[in-house]
């Protein structure tokens, strides 16, 4: 197979593709879709200093990293690559607001408390198969909108048993896999 996409060779393909912007002021940079695919997030991304919104979608990314610098990140779509945990992270707890993340292998949520910020979380697909894992998601306290069908604690469960364990368990949720948490419903059953 052809060697893999670096970072710097997709920004590049970015900056062709958009003659008249500057990478490093760009709000919005998507990565995604890169033949061959991006392997490995590294530092490059640093000179990312403006961006608000990125994309590495669809790579073959297993490890996040080199994001550290990147104060202004609010919304970060890393789905469909094979990225194992949320490590990697913890330097935008501050900032971050969405993560996407759904169509990868994580199986374990440890970490994920550090993204105190954190409003949507888009992890659909993934393998998390516990409710202690599940449980971890209690750490992030602005958390508003979780998209979490098809991972096996989802598929497991009959789907009225998912939404009312899911809404007891996070009740800050507004929006539980695409559609509105109804708090009455959980009330009049206690």
């Amino acid at each position: 197979m052809a060697r893999a996409t670096t970072i710097k060779e997709a920004m590049k393909k970015w900056e062709e593709k958009h003659p008249n912007e500057e990478i490093s002021k760009a709000t919005e940079v998507g990565l995604q879709f890169q033949w061959p695919p991006i392997e490995k997030m590294d530092n490059s991304l640093a000179s990312l200093t403006s961006v608000r919104r990125l994309s590495l979608s669809t790579n073959v990314i297993e490890k996040i990293s080199g994001l550290n610098s990147l104060k202004n990140l609010r919304i970060l779509s890393l789905g469909r690559n094979y990225i194992k945990s949320f490590a990697g992270l913890e330097a935008l707890g501050e900032t971050l607001e969405e993560l996407w993340i759904s169509y990868n292998l994580i199986e374990k949520v440890k970490g994920v408390g550090a993204l105190k910020k954190l409003k949507v979380l888009y992890m659909s697909n993934n393998l998390v198969k516990e409710w202690g894992q599940f449980n971890l998601l209690q750490e992030i306290p602005s958390l508003e909108n979780l998209l979490f069908i098809g991972n096996p604690l989802f598929d497991s469960l009959d789907e009225t048993v998912w939404r009312t364990e899911a809404s007891k368990r996070l009740p800050n949720l507004k929006k539980l896999d695409g559609e509105t948490v109804l708090r009455e419903e959980a009330e009049e059953e206690d």
